[in-house]
Parts: C-alpha cells; sequence; structure tokens
C-alpha cells in the first residue's frame, strides 16, 4: 500500500532505506523546478480533475479529483511481487529474476532505463504550450493528465537509477532533468523527441504513434529478468493506456469532423477544418519518425539483450518458443539500386519483430478512422500507414529515398513528390492558424468533433478545468 502522508508516495517501502529516501527527497525540489519552469505553460494554478495513483490496488491506482498540477502526488509505485518469479526467455530461461543488477549487465540496463527515461519528461517539454491552444476543456484536461503520468514515469525510472546504480544513476537521473527537448546543446536522446510539437494535430498524432511505440518498448521491457524494472514498467502500462486513447481518439474526431464537412459537400479546409490529404501527411510524418524509434532492422544489441534476458517480445509468455535460436526473419532490404530480400537470425531481428507488432496495432487504429470516414457517407477514400521503408532516418532504408509503398525511387522523384506526402511549412502554418482556444464548459473548437463521452461518467462539459482559487 502506499505511504500517502510520505512527501513521496510509494508502495517500495522507501521509508525503510533512509539514504535512498533522502537522495529521492534532494531530487525532489530539483524535478518540481524542472516542471514548474518547463512544464504545461499558463495554468499551474488551476484546479484540474485529474486521475492520480495513490496505489496499485483496484481502487487506488485511479483516484479522482481537483488538484493543482505543482502539487500532484507524483511517487514510485511497482506491480506487487508474485512469487519467485522466473526469467521466461533467452540464454537464462528458467533462472530465477534477478532482484538487483547483475554486474555483467549494469551498463546495458542503465543505458536501457535511461533511454526510456528520458521520453517522458521530453515529451512534457514539447507540449508545454499546447493548453493556450487546446480545442475544449475536456482536451485540456486529457493533455494535463498525459503530462502528469509522463512526470509520474520519470519518477519510476529514476527511483530505478537511485535504488540500483549508486552513484552513477544518481547522475544520470540530474541529467535527466538538464536535458531540453530541441536544445542545439543538450537536446534529448532520441530524435523523435526533439520535434515540436506546437498544435494539436501533431499532439494527437504523436500520442497515437510515439506514445504508442512507448506501449511496445514498455512491454518488451515488462519480461525483463530484472524484476524490478519488470514490475515498475507492467503498471507504467496501466496509464500509458490513456495516453494512447488520447491519440487514436483525438485523430478519429479530427477525420469525423472533416467527413462530416465532406458529406456536406463542402471543403474542410474553407470551412476552417483538416483537410483529408492533410491528415495524410500528419499520420506519414509521425508514424515513420517513430518507427525509427525501435532501432535498426538488424541489430546485435537487440540480438544481446534478447539472449541476457533483458528484453524479451511483445507478449513473450504467450508464445510457443522463448529462446529464438536456430530461427531466421525475412526482411526487405535495398540494395544495388533494388529490394531484395536476406534471411537473418531471429535474435538480431528483435527491433522488427516488435516493430511488427507495432504496426499491427496502428493498422487497427487507422482501421477506426477510415470507418468513421464510411459512417459519415465518405467513400472511395481512406487514411492508410505508409510502408516501413518510406521516410527512415535509422536502419538499412536510411539514406534510400521511397516512394509511401515502399518502392526505391530517385532523389528527383522524392523531391517532386515530398510535398505532397509530408506536411509543409505552408500546412503547418495553416493547421496553426486553426488553433484558437476554446476553454468555455461545453465548447468545441470547429476543427474537431465532440468526443462521444467524458472522463470518469462525467459529462463532456463538465468544469475539468477551474481558474485559480483567488
Amino acid at each position: 500500500m502506499a505511504q500517502s502522508l510520505e512527501s513521496i508516495p510509494n508502495n517500495v517501502d522507501l521509508s525503510s532505506d533512509r539514504r535512498l529516501q533522502r537522495a529521492l527527497e534532494q531530487w525532489q525540489p530539483n524535478f518540481l523546478a524542472w516542471w514548474n519552469q518547463v512544464g504545461p505553460e499558463g495554468f499551474q494554478a488551476h484546479q484540474v480533475y485529474l486521475r492520480t495513483a495513490i496505489s496499485v490496488e483496484a481502487g487506488g491506482w485511479a483516484h479522482f479529483d481537483f488538484v493543482r498540477m505543482p502539487d500532484y502526488r507524483w511517487g514510485i509505485f511497482l506491480e506487487p511481487k508474485d512469487g519467485e518469479r522466473k526469467i521466461g526467455f533467452g540464454d537464462v530461461m528458467g533462472e530465477p529474476a534477478w532482484e538487483e543488477v547483475p554486474g555483467e549487465h549494469r551498463n546495458s540496463l542503465r543505458r536501457i532505463i535511461v533511454t526510456q527515461a528520458d521520453t517522458e519528461p521530453a515529451s512534457v517539454e514539447q507540449q508545454r504550450l499546447l493548453g493556450k491552444t487546446c480545442p475544449s476543456m475536456y482536451d485540456l484536461r486529457n493533455l494535463f493528465q498525459v503530462n502528469v503520468e509522463e512526470g509520474r514515469h520519470l519518477w519510476a525510472m529514476v527511483y530505478l537509477l537511485h535504488r540500483h546504480f549508486g552513484r552513477d544513476g544518481r547522475e544520470e537521473a540530474d541529467e535527466l532533468l538538464n536535458r531540453r527537448s530541441g536544445s542545439p546543446d543538450k537536446p534529448r536522446i532520441l530524435n523523435c523527441f526533439n520535434e515540436p510539437i506546437d498544435e494539436w494535430l501533431s499532439f494527437f498524432f504523436f500520442a497515437m504513434f510515439t506514445d504508442r511505440d512507448g506501449k511496445y518498448q514498455l512491454s518488451a521491457l515488462a519480461q525483463s529478468g530484472f524484476d524490478p524494472l519488470a514490475r515498475t514498467t507492467r503498471f507504467m502500462l496501466t496509464e500509458e493506456a490513456h495516453h494512447l486513447f488520447v491519440g487514436e481518439m483525438g485523430v478519429d474526431r479530427v477525420v469525423q469532423r472533416c467527413a462530416e464537412l465532406m458529406a456536406q459537400g463542402k471543403d474542410p479546409r474553407k470551412e476552417g477544418a483538416v483537410p483529408l490529404e492533410l491528415l495524410q501527411k500528419y499520420c506519414n510524418f509521425w508514424f515513420t519518425l517513430s518507427l525509427d524509434l525501435f532501432g535498426g532492422e538488424i541489430s546485435s544489441n537487440a540480438a544481446d539483450f534478447f539472449a541476457a534476458g533483458l528484453k524479451g517480445r511483445f507478449r513473450e509468455e504467450t508464445l510457443d518458443e522463448h529462446k529464438a535460436l536456430g530461427e531466421t526473419y525475412k526482411l526487405e532490404v535495398p540494395q544495388d539500386g533494388k529490394i531484395v530480400e536476406q534471411e537473418v537470425p531471429l535474435r538480431n531481428a528483435m527491433n522488427e519483430v516488435l516493430r511488427d507488432e507495432y504496426v499491427k496495432d496502428c493498422q487497427r487504429a487507422v482501421d477506426r478512422w477510415n470507418k468513421t470516414l464510411e459512417k459519415a457517407g465518405v467513400t472511395g477514400m481512406k487514411l492508410r500507414l505508409p510502408n516501413r521503408r518510406f521516410h527512415r532516418a535509422v536502419g538499412p532504408c536510411a539514406g534510400f529515398k521511397f516512394n509511401p509503398d515502399g518502392q526505391l525511387i530517385s532523389e528527383q522523384e522524392w523531391a517532386a513528390n515530398e510535398s505532397r506526402w509530408l506536411p509543409t511549412a505552408e500546412d503547418r502554418e495553416y493547421v496553426k492558424s486553426l488553433m484558437h482556444p476554446v476553454i468555455a464548459t461545453g465548447q468545441m473548437a470547429n476543427w474537431i468533433a465532440p468526443p462521444g463521452k467524458g472522463i470518469n461518467a462525467m459529462p463532456v462539459n463538465f468544469e475539468y478545468v477551474k481558474p485559480p482559487i483567488v
């Protein structure tokens, strides 16, 4: 049970380790300083209807109440330990899960944890100005829910660094607050988290595609032989589901508004909405940017992580075998001006195996958006995921030009068509021109349809964000 009266709510018996508790209590004001400096701008004093985890029990991890964001009860929660867990894959399959970091895996685990941790504050920084142009109070509240939970996920990773990596871990935790999204001097580790998100269409696609990458990375780490990491990421996944909902349904509502206007014979752009071809460009951009987050298609690191029991596959426990030995994976890669099939050891293709599951999940969401188009009476036009070779900056396809169908093309053909496939500066300016704040209770911006229902059984027109108490 979480110790709700402690300055750091937790279910890891933090008070029994005074040295660790003091170290985290010293990190806490630095975190709050970071939050106040680069967290949601202009709303720190507002009362927001937020879901707060106060324990991991069924009635505790989703407690709703109004709270000022700087007063949010960021805490440390691990899924409860369940007996003597065994490692479920790799060369160490069947061995007891590790409670402490094995010396031979110290550097790899630290790298894995720091890379995951760095994404959490990065997204808060990317989204810090969005509140000022929110399409509705409902969406404003959802943005802030995502933001505070990214902050809690940072706490989850920082606890692991402090608890299990000594001085190195403490220094890494400090650096997590020193890097900045988009900074030319100290940028975030992964390129996707240095992209500007200065309008809501990008936010919805980011939550749809980039946060969905987070789901699959966390799911792979939830299999880890390092039990504290596995238990931490399992609990993080319970919160990550809301982030994916915000993205998938946010895009769906933009699609719905576009479809309504098209069904009436109107031009969405002339009506101040987002036209379908522009939605496709944003889909192309954020999907392919997020594909790179999985890493290269062929990776010795991924093979080593799997063999060592550090990072498994998605839902590893449901698979028929767990060693991935003697098996191969077929890849299509560019070679000598054409696409050829290459067969690689399965372990070396673990990034691609995880990406396969991600792409299937993304396709399910796109199918939903297309059903929304059909339901509104729009026929003959659909959104689609581009081929995974398109617009890649990581892996064997990086440095080559492909069209959205995955066909290898020349630099000249790319230059002639890039503006048809990816958002242009003019496209982005148009989207920004739609971003007028709508914060009155029950009202909605013209470019997005209202949601089907509110949060926690509250009505859509509930006052989810209240002004500061004077």
